[in-house]
């Protein structure tokens, strides 16, 4: 039997930068490229970069590192981060440009302000503190590119954030762990911020693209309205509870909003199934509940109740706002929950119900 291998860590688009723009940084100023490159992290650890390309002209030096993102399913895997060093004039310190492939800032409610590059703040912070060890006070212009960068950045939700042109410099560690979900959990939090940062009042959260159709021609919303959550139920309600927004909405297919339902907080199916023996609890007909019990998935124990006359959905909606009022306890949010099928056919649905006075109760996460 094939012994499992630990999954392989790998590094950030910022760390790839940081690592590219000290090489070039340095040849600026000495004429030589430093290959391999290191590169402090933000948590004190040192680790070292090869060159992919290099190149100096009169004035510019460029380095450019291929990004590894180890055994994430990360879609920068393999891309080139390139930086172009050139001076500034004194007093400048470093300035940050966007060259191809790397994105511009559009919408206020992310770290970056509107008109900036798309290079977060603790990239920016890791190759001021790079640079710094070339020479104390550098005054340069640092324009980072990623060739592709904005084919890939369709890949992203970066269009709906606001972020034009291609893709982020991103990592608050400099480390990619595998499979840790932390960017995509990001990305749902500056979908908040960027919502209430340009005043919208209601927000919809989707656990993927069939429910997040038929929420936004439900409601009529904007994109910049639709938050896609996944999985992550529990990361965008928590955010949520601290940044409210007047009006949310929790829109899933009838499988993850049983779940919710059922007081699951992380939708993923790694954490099981429903329970249906649970959900045939909820309707009061034995011999539908029974068929419930005996159902393969939850579509096919939908299927039965709506045979039946049955509102599952709504039973099924109702379970799941409470859950989803539990977590967000505190705020002042209008919350409902509606559930679609696979063809975005309405299947239950709460309507808006308050939840800031709502006590929570026990549930599993």
């Amino acid at each position: 039997m094939e012994e499992l291998r630990p999954l392989r860590r790998g590094w950030t688009t910022g760390a790839c930068a940081t690592a590219a723009a000290k090489a070039a940084f340095t040849a600026l100023l000495t004429g030589d490229f430093p290959d391999p490159v290191d590169i402090a992290l933000p948590r004190g650890q040192r680790v070292s970069f090869t060159l992919a390309e290099t190149a100096l002209e009169p004035g510019i030096a460029m380095a450019g590192v291929i990004k590894d993102a180890g055994d994430d399913p990360d879609v920068t895997h393999g891309a080139l981060v390139f930086a172009r060093v050139s001076a500034a004039p004194p007093g400048s310190g470093v300035l940050f440009r966007a060259g191809q492939g790397v994105g511009t800032v559009t919408r206020p409610g992310l770290p970056i302000p509107p008109g900036e590059p798309a290079i977060n703040p603790v990239p920016r912070a890791m190759i001021r503190a790079a640079l710094a060890e070339v020479s104390p006070t550098p005054n340069v212009i640092v324009e980072l590119s990623i060739p592709g960068g904005e084919t890939l950045a369709a890949q992203t939700l970066n269009g709906r954030l606001g972020i034009v042109g291609g893709l982020s410099i991103l990592g608050t560690t400099g480390i990619v762990v595998p499979y840790s979900c932390a960017a995509w959990i990001d990305t749902i939090h500056r979908g908040i911020d960027v919502a209430r940062a340009i005043g919208l009042d209601h927000v919809a959260g989707s656990t993927g693209s069939a429910s997040e159709a038929a929420i936004q021609a439900l409601h009529g919303l904007p994109e910049t309205a639709l938050l896609e959550m996944g999985d992550f139920a529990g990361a965008l309600l928590k955010y949520l509870r601290r940044h409210p927004v007047a009006r949310v909405s929790i829109a899933g297919g009838v499988a993850k909003m049983t779940k919710l339902a059922q007081g699951r907080l992380d939708l993923h199916s790694k954490h099981g199934s429903a329970d249906l023996p649970a959900l045939a609890a909820l309707v009061t007909d034995i011999g539908l509940a029974g068929r419930i019990t005996g159902a393969n998935t939850v579509a096919e124990a939908f299927a039965a109740a709506n045979a039946a006359g049955v509102p599952l959905g709504d039973v099924v909606a109702r379970a799941a706002w409470q859950t989803a009022a539990d977590a967000l306890v505190g705020a002042d949010i209008a919350l409902e929950i509606v559930l679609f099928d696979r063809q975005g056919v309405l299947m239950g649905r709460t309507g808006f119900d308050r939840v800031h006075a709502m006590p929570p109760r026990n549930r599993r996460t």
